[in-house]
């Protein structure tokens, strides 16, 4: 299991391969199926245009509860591994925000773990926004809902 948050610029495409490398080397054989999704920010929310987002956080405390998140996905769902990172810090429209991937025997599990381990993270996880509009900034209060 790997749960980043970086300021750097995620490669979501070429992590999930690393990562799958150092998964066989591991698993060789023991995954059927693999789930993900990337997040990338837009460049709108609730009806207005946003420009760009500042992401925060509380190192520690932050990657704490996106561990806990991962562990209680891979108990219920009996997955063999997870690959949980995001971004924080200054992000612009298009610039992928969080990579979730998840492996495990079969595909329905695969698909079921990485959803709800993309909703719980949105609903739990301790991050901040603040976004960037033409005419000044704001603080989301709530994350959007659609799935």
């Amino acid at each position: 299991m790997r749960i980043s948050v970086q300021s750097e610029p995620l490669a979501p495409w070429g992590l999930l391969a690393e990562y799958e490398q150092q998964l066989n080397a591991r698993h060789h054989g023991k995954h059927g199926a693999c789930a993900s999704f990337v997040g990338t920010m837009r460049d709108f929310n609730e009806g207005d245009a946003v420009q760009g987002m500042f992401l925060e956080h509380y190192p520690g405390m932050t990657e704490k509860a996106l561990q806990q998140l991962a562990e209680e996905a891979q108990a219920e769902y009996g997955l063999l591994d997870v690959l949980l990172v995001h971004r924080v810090g200054e992000l612009r429209p298009g610039e992928p925000i969080v990579l979730v991937a998840v492996w495990s025997a079969h595909r329905k599990a695969a698909f079921e773990a990485c959803r709800s381990l993309m909703e719980d993270l949105k609903r739990r996880a301790p991050f901040w926004k603040r976004e960037q509009l033409p005419d000044g900034h704001r603080w989301v209060e709530k994350n959007t809902t659609g799935y």
